[in-house]
């Protein structure tokens, strides 16, 4: 069975693919399709977001596809940059730019008043049915600076009080068990494991 992954996000294709590789299908990066259409980002929702990119992957090849839609939600900025995570400061900043962004807004918040999650959305369409969705989140704090190399987008900010750590330090193995996408792939696992039973059967 194919299942299309329908980013074009490389970071996102290797970390999907760590946790949710085992399930014995072949998996078809978005990226490697000639002509494929682009996916837009337009909605006002996580849900809708990942509901368009992988209704999308199933319009142009007729296989099931997964996408998913994240963002880092920062309680003291109004639940911001959430759905526009990707595209806070506009379409030709960097992450760099949106972290130092995040860091000078907070600036004058002391710890307790840093809280922020990150939360992701999972959809799994398939032809000719009702596309099917689930999430994760996790929970933590805006760091002072950012801190570790192993993450991107806004890891290195990113503090999870458990592990005294931001993702950008904890390395992929752990970030890849307790990130809000870990989260939201693992409980997206049942749908994937009846679409590929009913494939073979």
């Amino acid at each position: 069975m194919k299942i299309v992954l329908a980013t074009r996000n490389p970071h996102k294709l290797r970390e999907i693919t760590a946790i949710v590789g085992d399930l014995g299908v072949e998996w078809v990066p978005y990226s490697t399709l000639a002509d494929a259409p682009v996916l837009k980002e337009e909605g006002s929702s996580l849900r809708e977001n990942a509901a368009a990119k992988a209704e999308r992957g199933v319009a142009f090849t007729g296989c099931v596809a997964l996408a998913e839609d994240s963002a880092l939600e920062v309680d003291a900025l109004g639940g911001a940059p959430g759905v526009r995570s990707s595209r806070f400061l506009g379409e030709g900043a960097t992450d760099e730019d949106r972290i130092q962004e995040i860091l000078k807004q907070l600036r004058t918040y002391p710890w307790h008043g840093r809280t922020a999650r990150f939360r992701c959305v999972v959809a799994v369409a398939q032809p000719g049915r009702p596309t099917e969705f689930a999430e994760g989140v996790c929970e933590g704090y805006i760091a002072w600076e950012p801190r570790g190399t192993a993450g991107f987008g806004y890891d290195p900010i990113f503090y999870v009080h458990e592990y005294r750590q931001t993702l950008a330090e904890i390395g992929p193995a752990l970030k890849n068990r307790i990130s809000h996408r870990a989260k939201a792939l693992e409980a997206c696992r049942e749908i994937l494991m009846r679409l590929r039973d009913r494939g073979r059967s």
